[in-house]
């Protein structure tokens, strides 16, 4: 099998926090897969990791609410990076509002954006989401306010709430 790295390493693209709800269940992580995939309709793909709970809550939600940080946000990257809702509530103590759908959305994220949930991918040991935006928030305006990245993400040093895969 080839690795991917000496491709990869070069990008620094965005990193999300994906929240779902389901059955009165609440989950969300932070997540480095996600895209853009088609611009007519409008479609967003992201992919979670089977390993996570937020994986198994999204497994049967209708949306999905996909968040932007900004570079400063550590605390809620850490928090959706680094703890797991196995074992804690992450929406205790965090300002958040049920989003169209019921889908949390977190007051404190920049952009976000609801979407359908249209479709379910399997790709290994993610699961691609594709999703059809409902309902779309940018509170940053143009500010100039870079939103988080793999990279600041990395110099986090998060330990995943669960083990990457």
């Amino acid at each position: 099998m080839t690795d991917l790295d000496p491709f990869t390493d070069l990008l620094d693209g965005p990193m999300y926090v994906v929240t779902a709800e389901a059955a009165g269940e609440r989950a969300g992580c932070l997540v480095g897969f996600g895209s853009q995939c088609s611009i007519r309709p409008a479609r967003f793909m992201v992919w979670l990791s089977k390993a996570n709970r937020t994986f198994r809550v999204a497994e049967h939600a209708e949306r999905l609410t996909v968040h932007l940080l900004r570079r400063d946000q550590h605390g809620l990257a850490r928090l959706f990076g680094g703890e797991t809702g196995d074992r804690i509530d992450k929406f205790t103590g965090i300002p958040w509002h049920p989003g169209p759908g019921g889908s949390p959305v977190l007051d404190e994220a920049p952009a976000w954006f609801v979407g359908r949930v249209e479709n379910r991918i399997d790709g290994g040991d993610h699961v691609g989401f594709l999703l059809a935006p409902e309902a779309v928030e940018n509170l940053a305006g143009d500010d100039g306010t870079a939103p988080l990245s793999l990279t600041d993400a990395l110099d986090l040093d998060i330990t995943p709430g669960h083990p990457v895969n």
